[in-house]
């Protein structure tokens, strides 16, 4: 059996990407998607994930380019002096190897984070991170810590095949190894604690957009046992990049997730489209 899971990253993030997780859902292969706790279209992230029962929404938790639950003055070691959070993974991982981020600070936030989200009755189907920050020494703890403690059953281990997508260089290539080292180790961490992971992960870990060409080179090549393909969807380029300061092509992730091609492909290899729930059945 050949499982594919299309996650949604950012929910909540934008109304424009709430829109299109939305159609995606309605039009497309889209049925698992991570809830931003502290993003701002977070209400109307949680109705969608109500209104459509088929698409499993995990947490997406959050300790960069976003904004805290926890009041600033609680997380000192995790904000700006504007409260909110550092602009970006590598900001984190130097005030991390530096000694500057108070790992009780983290717990609180995140713990926080996950009470947010079970406040709303949905039905938490994984963990993962925004930039991957889970996967770090001393975060991917807590972070099992409080999927076990709230039977979370699954999270997103993001080994990505090294040269998958554009290549981009030597420092691209630096990146993935070290991501695909931390991923490893958090990935035996979560096996060791029965939490459940993907075999393979798709997800373009530089940034790049997932388009309708790629998407479906990984479904002609997928393996049997499951595969998480991490994508950002948004529905208006023009609106989104200035309001997320990322250059990122939302519009073509959506129009792969909803893309006849796509959906052809995927009856023709008879390929099961699922949410991190079944693996959770698994335990």
């Amino acid at each position: 059996m050949k499982r594919l899971i299309v996650n949604a990253d950012d929910f909540g993030r934008h109304e424009l990407i709430n829109k299109a997780v939305e159609q995606a859902v309605e039009k497309g292969i889209l049925r698992s998607a991570t809830l931003m706790p502290g993003a701002k279209a977070f209400d109307s992230a949680v109705e969608i994930g109500k209104r459509h029962p088929q698409l499993g929404v995990g947490i997406h938790f959050t300790l960069v380019n976003g904004y805290p639950v926890l009041p600033p003055s609680e997380i000192p070691s995790l904000v700006t002096e504007e409260g909110v959070f550092v602009d970006d993974h590598t900001a984190f991982v130097k005030k991390l190897v530096s000694g500057h981020v108070n790992m009780q600070e983290v717990r609180a936030e995140l713990s926080a984070q996950l009470r947010k989200m079970q406040n709303t009755g949905l039905n938490l189907t994984h963990v993962d991170s925004h930039q991957h920050m889970h996967t770090l020494p001393g975060v991917i703890n807590v972070v099992l810590d409080l999927a076990k403690e709230a039977g979370i059953k699954a999270v997103r281990i993001p080994k990505a095949p090294l040269f998958s997508g554009e290549f981009g260089g030597i420092g691209q290539l630096i990146g993935r190894v070290g991501l695909g080292t931390l991923a490893m180790i958090a990935g035996g961490k979560a096996k060791s604690r029965n939490i459940a992971s993907p075999d393979y992960f798709a997800g373009i870990v530089a940034g790049e957009a997932v388009s309708e060409d790629n998407l479906l080179g990984v479904i002609k090549s997928l393996k049997p046992g499951t595969t998480e393909v991490m994508m950002h969807p948004g529905t208006d380029n023009k609106k989104l990049i200035p309001d997320t300061g990322w250059d990122h092509d939302f519009e073509a992730e959506f129009a792969a997730m909803i893309s006849p091609a796509v959906m052809e492909l995927i009856e023709a290899k008879k390929v099961e489209i699922t949410n991190f729930r079944s693996l959770g059945t698994e335990n």
